[in-house]
């Protein structure tokens, strides 16, 4: 018996200046020095099948070089699930895609690696920013 494909929906991305604000905020007020707000860009997908509630997207050195650019970032919200989140929840996903961000800004980013001084360890130091912040 052949087995049937499901068929792809399209994922449609776009601009969104909403959580653009919300990841300078995030910034700028927990003082995340490393990061660049204006280098930082943020769209909004639906019709996704990821089960991510967002993503971050790194420009690699080569693309850097050839095409001219400076090292900058992508955070992409996943519609379909991100929505769903309260702000408080939502606010830690972006900041969970922050903490990918390597502190020399290169383009790369950080895996989910339980190294000392590594992506866990710099998430739950911004998570602890934010608690206290918002407390």
């Amino acid at each position: 018996m052949a087995r049937r494909r499901k068929q792809r929906s399209e994922v449609d991305w776009v601009v969104d200046d909403l959580i653009k604000k919300r990841v300078t905020d995030l910034v700028t007020g927990l003082s995340i020095d490393w990061v660049d707000p204006n280098r930082i860009y943020c769209v909004r997908s639906s019709g996704s099948t990821a089960r991510a509630y967002a993503r971050i997207w790194g420009m690699n050195r080569v693309w850097q070089i050839a095409a001219g650019f400076a090292p900058a970032y992508v955070i992409e919200v996943v519609s379909e699930h991100f929505d769903k989140l309260d702000k408080k929840a939502q606010d830690k996903v972006l900041l969970h895609e922050i903490a990918h961000i390597p502190k020399n800004f290169t383009g790369s980013l950080l895996a989910h690696t339980h190294s000392k001084g590594g992506f866990h360890d710099k998430l739950g130091r911004l998570e602890r920013l934010y608690d206290r912040l918002t407390s």
